[in-house]
C-alpha cells in the first residue's frame, strides 16, 4: 500500500496508481466511439449533457476495469503483461479496488439516467455487467470464445452515445454495435498470439493455445474479410457520406492485408510475432480511423462535398 501524504491526503503515487485501476488506455478507445455515436446519431443534445454522457461512459468503463483488475488479481500477478498493476504489486488492495469500481459504477449509471435519459443509462449499466460478469467470471476462463462473446461488452458505447441522443436503440446503432463486435475478435488474437505462453501458463484458454496458432490465423483473417461489406455500411443506411465509406474500405483492405501477412508467417518459434503485433497496433489505427472518419464526414464541410459530389 502506497502512503498517504501528511493530512490524510492521498499522494501522488496513490492517485496515479487508482487512475490505472481505470484502464485508461482501454478507456480511451470506449470515450472515442461513444462520441462517434453521440455525433452520427440523428438530433442533437446539449453540450453540457453531451458532456455529461461522456463522461458517464468514460467512468462506467473505468469502473469495470477496476472491478476486472480485482477479479483478475491471481492472473495478473502471473503474467508478463499485467505483473506491474496496482493490486498484484501491492499498491491497492483488492477490497478497495473493488469498492472504487462499485461505487463508481453505481454513480456513472444514476447520473446518466437521471441528467441524460434511463435508455442510455441502461444500456451503461448492461455493458458493465457484461463485461464484469459474462466476460469476466463466466467466459474468460472458460472457453476460447471468451473474447468473441465477451467483445460484446466493449461494443456497446457507441450505441450509448446514440441513446443519449435519441433515446432509442435504432439498427443505426445496432451497425455500430456491430462493426466494433466484429473487430475484436482479430484484435485480441493479434495480441494472444504473441502473448500465448501467457496465457497458457495462467490457464485463460484464449484460441491460439486451446486451438492452435494456425487455426487463430484462419479465424482472425474470416472476420477482417467480414468487416470488409460491414464497416462502410453507415454510409450506405446514409449516417455518414462517401468520404467515410470510402476509406472505410481502404482500412479494411489494409486490415485484410495484415491478417493475410500474419497467416503466412511461419509459426515455429517467434517468427510470428512481428506480423501479429504490427496487426494488433494496426486495429486500434483501423477502429480509431473508422469512428474518427464517421465524426469527420458528419461535419459540415464535408457533408457539402459529399452533396456535390451526389
Amino acid at each position: 500500500m502506497g502512503a498517504t501524504a501528511a493530512g490524510g491526503q492521498p499522494t501522488r503515487e496513490q492517485v496515479h496508481d487508482y487512475w490505472a485501476l481505470l484502464k485508461p488506455r482501454v478507456m480511451t478507445l470506449v470515450v472515442f466511439s461513444g462520441i462517434a455515436g453521440l455525433i452520427v446519431a440523428p438530433g442533437s443534445l446539449h453540450p453540457v449533457l453531451a458532456a455529461v454522457a461522456i463522461l458517464c461512459i468514460a467512468v462506467s468503463a473505468g469502473a469495470a476495469g477496476a472491478i476486472n483488475m480485482w477479479y483478475d488479481r491471481d492472473i495478473d500477478a502471473v503474467m508478463a503483461r499485467t505483473k506491474r498493476r496496482p493490486i498484484p504489486t501491492g499498491r491497492v488492495h483488492p477490497s478497495e479496488a473493488l469498492a472504487f469500481g462499485i461505487v463508481l459504477t453505481i454513480f456513472s449509471v444514476m447520473l446518466m439516467g437521471l441528467a441524460v435519459n434511463w435508455t442510455a443509462a441502461a444500456l451503461l449499466a448492461l455493458a458493465t455487467l457484461f463485461y464484469v460478469f459474462v466476460y469476466t467470471m463466466w467466459l474468460k476462463r472458460r472457453t476460447p470464445q471468451n473474447i468473441v462473446i465477451g467483445g460484446a461488452a466493449g461494443a456497446f458505447p457507441p450505441m450509448i452515445g446514440w441513446a443519449a441522443v435519441t433515446g432509442t436503440v435504432d439498427p443505426g446503432s445496432i451497425v455500430l454495435f456491430a462493426l466494433i463486435f466484429m473487430w475484436t475478435p482479430p484484435h485480441f488474437w493479434a495480441l494472444s498470439l504473441y502473448r500465448c505462453d501467457d496465457y497458457a501458463k495462467v490457464g485463460v484458454p484464449m484460441l491460439p493455445v486451446v486451438a492452435g496458432k494456425a487455426a487463430t490465423k484462419r479465424q482472425m483473417l474470416l472476420y477482417t474479410l467480414l468487416l470488409l461489406p460491414l464497416a462502410p455500411l453507415p454510409a450506405v443506411m446514409g449516417l455518414t457520406g462517401w468520404v467515410y465509406g470510402l476509406a472505410a474500405v481502404i482500412l479494411g483492405l489494409l486490415f485484410v492485408h495484415h491478417a493475410l501477412r500474419v497467416l503466412r508467417a511461419p509459426d515455429a518459434g517467434n517468427a510470428d510475432h512481428g506480423p501479429a503485433k504490427q496487426m494488433f497496433k494496426f486495429s486500434l489505427t483501423y477502429l480509431f480511423g473508422l469512428f474518427a472518419l464517421m465524426m469527420l464526414d458528419k461535419a459540415p464541410g464535408l457533408a457539402v462535398l459529399a452533396g456535390l459530389g451526389g
